[in-house]
């Protein structure tokens, strides 16, 4: 505590930094823990994988309705406020999920709906944050510590969350991992008070960000991008953690799945942010996408936990490769973009809602497609669509010209970090 302490008063980098990494890796080591079970907690009770999907699509619709109010909200009143209330949000969801116990299969789209905004109001207000507390000699830092954190957490988190529950009664250790997420937002929560705040200035709309998709053909395409890659997480991120626990039936074998795939994502990352030249963006974005096109496939045959691994070690190698050059593509398009400095927060808010109609669409072509066709025909028919998804982000931006450049206003907004979350889960 000490050296923490002696850390932190120093002044090379701003207090708030660190209170913010803070935050940031007590988010993560949170859902890093809950978040993959939640999803297997409910289909126990449940049984119906139309049901998790169901609560997944009440997620990503909440998601950007909370960005547009959470926005508004750090526009006319507080960032930290925003930050606080979202993390407070989440906690409450654990605390709801532990109230009702064996009954939570009944509330799904309650629960998804409290789990969305939170995540919403969560989101805007780190990204802004992010923006505002770190300067362009920081933020290597900041990021680089962030993903540190958040590649520990996605080591250690599902397989002790795993260890667990294996060990315990079933639903004691569910019990147990849920407690443990929401102590730890309530230990966010505290820690977001020391944060100075911030409050900004000018009015609070998004037509103007949404009428600049006629101007700027580069916004444009890459909110069709963003939309492509919501595409394929919307049904991927819940359909692929139950595969892996009805194949093992097993817990521990579920935090095994994702301490292997954290693993190999974190080497991935670690070379291609070394190695990749940024002439060569495009090239990597155009691997990364065919290989997570081509990775479903092998889905198709019989399902069995080996090749789930298998699946799951070429998709984190693919996410590396993809989201990289991907992000900082993003990052130089938005920095670019038409009234960046008093639309910022518009510019992340419209972004977010492109991602997640990407998501809903993903969904609900999943509900009515198995409800037509059953599970055992329809899944195969929509493994090679939606899995489909990244691969298309090639085509949005391959014609994008934006040169490689950091500036003072390019949006450094910690999205590799959530989208390597995602990435881990699909």
């Amino acid at each position: 505590m000490m050296r923490i302490k002696k850390i932190m008063d120093t002044d090379q980098y701003p207090k708030d930094l660190y209170l913010l990494l803070f935050v940031g890796g007590l988010f993560t080591l949170s859902t890093a823990l809950s978040n993959t079970f939640v999803n297997i907690f409910l289909w126990k009770q449940s049984g119906k994988i139309t049901d998790i999907a169901c609560y997944n699509l009440s997620i990503v619709v909440m998601q950007p309705i909370a960005f547009y109010f959470a926005g508004w909200f750090a526009k006319k009143i507080d960032r930290v406020i925003v930050l606080r209330i979202g993390v407070f949000i989440l906690a409450m969801f654990y605390i709801g999920v532990l109230f009702m116990g064996s009954m939570a299969s009944n509330y799904l789209i309650l629960l998804g709906a409290m789990l969305g905004f939170g995540l919403g109001f969560y989101w805007l207000a780190f990204n802004v944050l992010t923006l505002e507390v770190t300067e362009p000699e920081t933020r290597d830092f900041f990021n680089g510590y962030l993903g540190v954190l958040n590649s520990i957490s996605g080591m250690i988190g599902p397989l002790s969350a795993g260890y667990i529950i294996t060990r315990m009664d079933k639903h004691l250790g569910y019990e147990t991992i849920f407690s443990i997420s929401m102590v730890l937002f309530l230990i966010a929560v505290v820690i977001s008070f020391f944060l100075k705040r911030r409050k900004a200035d000018g009015l609070y709309g998004i037509r103007k960000v949404l009428q600049e998709r006629k101007r700027d053909k580069a916004w444009l395409q890459l909110l069709r991008a963003h939309f492509f890659q919501g595409f394929r997480e919307g049904t991927f991120i819940f359909l692929i953690v139950i595969w892996v626990y009805t194949a093992s039936k097993s817990e521990f074998a579920l935090g095994t799945y994702g301490f292997v795939q954290s693993f190999v994502s974190f080497i991935g990352y670690y070379c291609v942010s070394h190695y990749l030249h940024p002439k060569n963006r495009m090239k990597a974005i155009f691997g990364g996408g065919l290989l997570l096109f081509v990775s479903p496939f092998m889905l198709l045959f019989p399902v069995s936990f080996t090749l789930l691994i298998i699946y799951g070690v070429s998709v984190s190698i693919a996410y590396p490769l993809l989201l990289v050059p991907y992000v900082s593509l993003t990052y130089d398009i938005i920095g670019k973009c038409r009234g960046i400095h008093e639309k910022r927060i518009e510019y992340i808010v419209v972004r977010e809602m492109y991602l997640n109609a990407g998501r809903i669409v993903s969904i609900l072509t999943f509900i009515i497609v198995v409800h037509l066709l059953s599970e055992e025909k329809g899944i195969p028919i929509l493994l090679p669509i939606l899995g489909a998804g990244h691969f298309f982000i090639y085509f949005c931006l391959r014609k994008v010209a934006v040169s490689p450049h950091n500036s003072s206003e390019t949006i450094e907004i910690a999205e590799t970090q959530q989208d390597g979350n995602n990435a881990n889960k699909q």
